[in-house]
């Protein structure tokens, strides 16, 4: 498409718990990329969900092993969206912003190896593997030449619900310079729910404020009010989750009986790693 050309290609990328992946995770990559297409300024051609390592502490986060498995499950049907183990890897846990940077210098050295390799400038063959490609993910091989993606560097930004605008409030949750490196560097996408007023929260920091022409809000066209605590409280209680988590999640979870009154107690009464 001509007019996707001239665009800018960009990355979305969620960190969190993804305790379990639920509908809502994956909706907000749709609502995103949606959003972004109508600015007319990008085209999305990835989105990442990178699973929190286990040493954050939160109460009831199982092993990132089946954190990681089910959202795989989960985005098997996504074309765009797939799932990077990195950070759940690390030997311990890593502040946001050096996912960010970690995903950030994969594309130069990506660019680098493109350049260095003088692959050539055509467009890839329809049966591109999309999902392996060399150096890097590249998800709409179809349709988008190896030249457009390479000589514009995509731009990286972060996605989350909108309540992580408040959390920036949180005393010594943020280190203020990684907020400021966030915003300013790569650019937030924040997806926000009935009821939540981002923009007031914005306005509230002079920090954000300065930066808030790199701060994209999203409204929620449908109420979407799944919650992971409470899809583990009913998986507890032995309720129906169905429609609510994609039915492979639900066979993994029930094969490998990963949320149980147990599960939920896990790093009770531990604070959580970036308040320590």
């Amino acid at each position: 498409d001509a007019r996707m050309k001239s665009r800018i290609p960009l990355i979305l990328l969620a960190c969190g718990s993804f305790n379990p992946i639920t509908n809502m995770h994956m909706r907000l990559f749709e609502l995103a990329r949606d959003h972004l297409h109508q600015t007319g300024r990008y085209e999305v051609i990835e989105g990442i969900v990178s699973p929190v390592n286990d040493d954050y502490r939160k109460q009831g986060l199982v092993s990132a092993r089946h954190r990681v498995a089910m959202a795989k499950l989960a985005l098997e049907t996504s074309d765009w969206i797939r799932v990077d183990p990195w950070e759940s890897e690390q030997e311990a846990w890593t502040e946001t912003v050096n996912v960010l940077r970690h995903h950030y210098n994969r594309l130069l050295q990506s660019r680098k190896e493109f350049t260095r390799n003088k692959w050539p400038l055509q467009r890839p063959p329809p049966d591109c593997p999309s999902r392996q490609h060399t150096g890097w993910h590249l998800s709409k091989c179809r349709n988008l030449s190896f030249l457009f993606v390479f000589l514009v560097l995509p731009e990286l930004k972060l996605l989350c619900g909108a309540d992580i605008l408040q959390t920036f409030k949180t005393p010594n949750l943020w280190k203020e310079e990684h907020v400021k490196e966030i915003v300013e560097k790569f650019g937030l996408v924040c997806v926000s729910r009935a009821g939540s007023d981002p923009g007031q929260h914005i306005h509230e920091s002079d920090l954000l404020t300065k930066y808030q022409h790199n701060i994209f809000l999203v409204k929620e066209w449908i109420q979407n009010e799944i919650s992971a605590t409470q899809i583990r409280k009913a998986l507890c209680r032995g309720l129906s989750v169905k429609y609510l988590l994609p039915d492979s999640v639900i066979s993994y979870i029930a094969h490998h009986n990963i949320y149980t009154e147990e599960s939920e107690r896990k790093n009770e009464g531990d604070l959580l790693q970036p308040l320590r």
